[in-house]
């Protein structure tokens, strides 16, 4: 059991999370609200309790490594950085814009806490791997995180990566699958059939755990339990795509498209509602 305070903590964190995922993407234009938004509370889980992180010193040598993959829900992490003190969250207005360095796609060139240029999806999981074996060379306790989307899960490039993981040992290395069963074509499934999931991941040598994506305690059950595992370990994570926002939740059509004047206000009435309830 975790401490009640703690999970509505996390909770609020990840809530708030959503509201600047909102905001930012009304604000700009454009951008992905919907698979920013079913990982929100993964993301809350990370930064505000499990990883070790020092927003004052970004690239701190034993900090543990997040991989966005799927670099598009771009909007999600960048609000938990600026929440995290990455960066002012004053900044998060600015996504997208040209002159400002919230772009699209995060790069670990331009903004503080970003540990890899993501966008090309299917490659994340692979540098992961490349920063767990350098933990191991340098003798390093820090932890991998690699988030990957499971419209992602088409690309060859990740069953490599699988298999050369568990080829390696790497027990350093906790790969967070954002099953929401949606990707821009439509369902994965009608894209490109990989059922049963959990099996292809255990048949390349991955434990994996199977979790509620939007329940906090089973997030941090299994990230308590990929510590102890002595080999990479996969969290398949149940999300729902736009969670938290009622007429994007499981819409592929907020994929890629910002809300309108009209969604704007109803979406963060919503998520006002939410939070206000949470808080009693």
């Amino acid at each position: 059991m975790h401490d009640k305070e703690l999970i509505k903590e996390l909770q609020r964190k990840a809530l708030l999370i959503r509201k600047y995922v909102i905001d930012s993407v009304y604000r700009a234009g454009s951008g992905h609200p919907g698979g920013s938004l079913s990982i929100a509370d993964i993301l809350s889980c990370l930064y505000f309790h499990e990883m070790r992180h020092d927003p004052k010193n970004p690239k701190w040598a034993d900090r543990d490594r997040l991989v966005l993959s799927k670099g598009h829900a771009a909007p999600a992490l960048y609000a938990a950085l600026a929440m995290s003190g990455y960066f002012p969250v004053e900044e998060l207005k600015n996504l997208r814009k040209t002159g400002h360095f919230l772009q699209g796609h995060p790069c670990m060139l331009k903004v503080p806490g970003v540990d890899m240029s993501t966008g090309s999806l299917g490659q994340g999981l692979s540098v992961g791997i490349g920063m767990a074996i350098a933990g191991k060379l340098d003798e390093k306790d820090y932890r991998v995180f690699v988030i990957l989307g499971d419209g992602e899960m088409d690309e060859g490039q990740v069953w490599e990566a699988a298999a050369s993981a568990s080829h390696h040992s790497l027990d350093n290395l906790i790969a967070i699958l954002d099953r929401n069963g949606l990707q821009i074509d439509g369902h994965t499934e009608e894209i490109l059939n990989l059922e049963p999931m959990q099996w292809r991941w255990r048949a390349f040598g991955w434990d994996v755990i199977e979790i509620d994506g939007h329940n906090i305690e089973e997030i941090l059950d299994a990230l308590h339990e990929a510590d102890k595992n002595d080999k990479p370990t996969l969290i398949m994570a149940y999300t729902i795509k736009g969670k938290g926002v009622s007429f994007m939740e499981g819409s592929l059509s907020f994929h890629g498209k910002p809300p309108s004047d009209e969604q704007y206000l109803k979406a963060m009435s919503e998520l006002n509602q939410a939070e206000e309830e949470l808080n009693g």
